[in-house]
């Protein structure tokens, strides 16, 4: 028996990386899973015959969350497919944008928050009528919210935005037994970095930055996200997780070594 047996979850972003990750290990341990996606259809059924292939249920829902009435729409296909009640929710989908101050335009600012703020909030906002008494609901935050790292302030932004928003509903749902908390990755193998990934000297960078010596991998920080939402995360909520291998707050002064230009915008798991 599996520690989420006869559980139901919402993964948004799941297309890719670590939402992929966290919603096979979800189904692995016993979650039925609806995994939304953007725009990667293909990926998203190939993560919906994996779970399935595990013996759990899975469907895929599209939906660009940077739109209210495509949330209510995606909800109300979960409706249809019989996903009538949550007990997990991982707000997971976002977009990674590495420019500085400068280099922001209004347009890829609003972009930024959009997704990595509007979305989480108004999906939040939709699924509380599903979400039964104990439920856990996760967003995926990230380190540069908590440090000071150079060349990715819009993105920074949005992800200390949804730490408060973390803090403050899990106040706000503590009544009905609901768990709110974020987990912070370091640096993950995911498509964000993966031009880190083609550099030696890169990589060996920020291995230097954590104290376990390495990158994170997608399954380390799928593998909080199980124990969050599961009864050993009973007595934890309103809580910034960091889950980056020791990953240090530091602000970064060598930006020959690590800077905006290292990486590319991408759109994490959609």
């Amino acid at each position: 028996m599996g520690v989420l047996d006869g559980k139901t979850a919402l993964v948004t972003g799941a297309s890719g990386g670590i939402g992929r990750a966290l919603a096979l290990r979800l189904a692995r341990a016993g979650a039925a899973v609806a995994v939304h996606y953007n725009s990667h259809a293909e990926r998203a059924a190939d993560l919906v015959a994996a779970i399935e292939a595990t013996g759990r249920r899975a469907i895929a829902l599209s939906a660009d969350l940077r739109s209210v009435p495509a949330i209510a729409s995606m909800f109300t296909a979960l409706a249809e497919q019989k996903f009538e009640a949550l007990d997990i929710l991982v707000n997971n989908a976002g977009i990674g944008v590495t420019t500085n101050l400068a280099q922001t335009s209004e347009a890829l600012f609003d972009d930024v928050v959009d997704t990595n703020v509007k979305g989480p909030f108004f999906v939040t906002q939709a699924a509380l009528p599903l979400l039964r008494e104990g439920g856990s609901i996760i967003a995926i935050s990230s380190m540069v919210s908590l440090s000071a790292y150079p060349g990715c302030i819009a993105y920074a932004m949005s992800k200390a935005a949804l730490n408060a928003f973390t803090r403050s509903l899990a106040a706000e749902l503590g009544p009905r037994h609901i768990r709110v908390n974020a987990i912070a990755p370091g640096a993950t193998e995911t498509e964000f970095i993966g031009a880190y990934m083609q550099n030696p000297a890169l990589v060996s960078a920020l291995e230097g930055l954590t104290a376990l010596g390495r990158i994170g991998k997608p399954d380390d920080i799928a593998a909080a996200v199980e124990f969050l939402a599961s009864p050993g995360g009973a007595w934890i909520t309103g809580q910034v997780i960091q889950a980056s291998g020791g990953m240090g707050r530091i602000r970064l002064t060598r930006p020959s070594i690590i800077s905006c230009d290292s990486f590319r915008c991408s759109r994490i798991g959609t």
